[in-house]
């Protein structure tokens, strides 16, 4: 499974060599609802080959199809389901993509990538990380207000053994007898060091080698901020030699091997709650002296216009608002529709993908915390 961020989205968005395949469906987590999802996998592939076979050689297809009837007979695969499901393929390009949302069923094969439904996912202000840390294990974890899921980052210093390796101390003690006899006095002990010293260092090299796989596997790539779960011996000696930058104040103390998902979503969401409240805050603010100095707009067709020139630095769009039409990608035009037209869709994901297109930031609002009434606020580079 692919981790979805933001760079992957731009990377999707840009040209490839068509055609491309874009295959969605909900999925389920548990037994028995979770039987269904790889024989409705099974159809909308077969639909992409019916399609593809329309227009393209036999060759070209099969080389698309391949990776996709492997994920079919892949039953490990379909065992660890999450929400919603996304598999895109193109020539050298087969991404995977599990959701804690569900997503509309789907299968497309155009000219580009049908992306729309990761926006949504990508951009939603209420993403975070979780790293639960003990002196002896890492795990990640990302999640939302309404779910938490572990990830499998690959190469990953999950445990210390793994980490450290033949670095890892072997806390030694040099012993001599001293005096014999009944009355002699007992054993005296020697030492570099005790044992509790050469634990700790341990400790704090695991911890280090764990920051850096975070930073670099997690943080980086995916811009959300990061939830410490630990002890409270153990946050303190984190937080004092972490470089990260996504690290937030607080926490989650307590043991996280002893917490469930659900116990750990709760406990991280209290602390990512005031975080995701302050930065709507700062772009409601940002909006607001925006519009105040003419540098920005809640109005679509402007939006659309200042989008296709690279003009848009920042675009909060309503969760679940969809305002049916077409935008052209070249001019920025909207022409208003009804979604019951099969070539209309929704002009504020295609205003999403066209700010993301030239650099800008998409981040998917509350409809509570939306500083505008028409499913857009949109703020100005110039």
């Amino acid at each position: 499974m692919d981790l979805l961020t933001t760079q992957t989205l731009r990377s999707l968005v840009q040209a490839h060599e068509p055609p491309c395949v874009s295959v969605y469906q909900p999925t389920h987590r548990h037994h028995p609802d979770n039987q269904q999802d790889r024989i409705r996998f099974k159809n909308l592939v077969r639909a992409v080959e019916d399609s593809l076979r329309q227009t393209y050689s036999g060759r070209e297809t099969g080389s698309l199809l391949a990776p996709l009837q492997a994920l079919v007979d892949d039953a490990a695969f379909w065992n660890h389901t999450l929400d919603g499901l996304a598999v895109l393929a193109a020539a050298g390009v087969f991404r995977v993509f599990q959701f804690q949302r569900s997503v509309k069923e789907l299968a497309v094969v155009a000219d580009s990538f049908h992306v729309k439904p990761l926006l949504r996912v990508v951009q939603s202000a209420d993403r975070y990380q979780v790293l639960g840390l003990t002196r002896h294990t890492a795990r990640v974890f990302e999640g939302n207000r309404y779910a938490l899921d572990e990830l499998d980052p690959g190469e990953f210093p999950a445990d210390i053994e793994t980490a450290l390796g033949d670095e890892l101390t072997e806390p030694h003690r040099t012993v001599a007898s001293y005096g014999t006899g009944t009355g002699g006095p007992g054993p005296m002990y020697h030492g570099h060091g005790s044992r509790e010293d050469e634990i700790d260092k341990d400790t704090e090299r695991y911890f280090r080698a764990v920051d850096r796989a975070v930073i670099a596997q997690l943080s980086k790539p995916s811009g959300l901020p990061l939830v410490l779960a630990a002890l409270s011996e153990h946050q303190p000696v984190f937080r004092s030699l972490s470089q990260s930058q996504a690290l937030l104040p607080g926490g989650v103390v307590g043991n996280p091997e002893a917490m469930s998902a659900e116990q750990l979503r709760e406990a991280a969401w209290q602390t990512v709650e005031p975080q995701f409240l302050a930065r709507l805050a700062e772009l409601t603010e940002a909006f607001t002296s925006g519009v105040a100095h003419q540098k920005a707009t809640s109005d679509l067709a402007d939006a659309a216009r200042a989008a296709i020139d690279g003009r848009v630095a920042t675009l909060l769009v309503e969760a679940e608002r969809v305002v049916p039409g077409r935008l052209d990608p070249t001019t920025g035009a909207i022409a208003p529709g009804a979604l019951e037209d099969p070539d209309v869709g929704d002009m504020l994901d295609d205003l999403a993908e066209a700010v993301l297109r030239t650099g800008g930031d998409v981040v998917v609002v509350p409809k509570e915390r939306m500083p505008s009434s028409s499913g857009l606020a949109a703020t100005m580079r110039y």
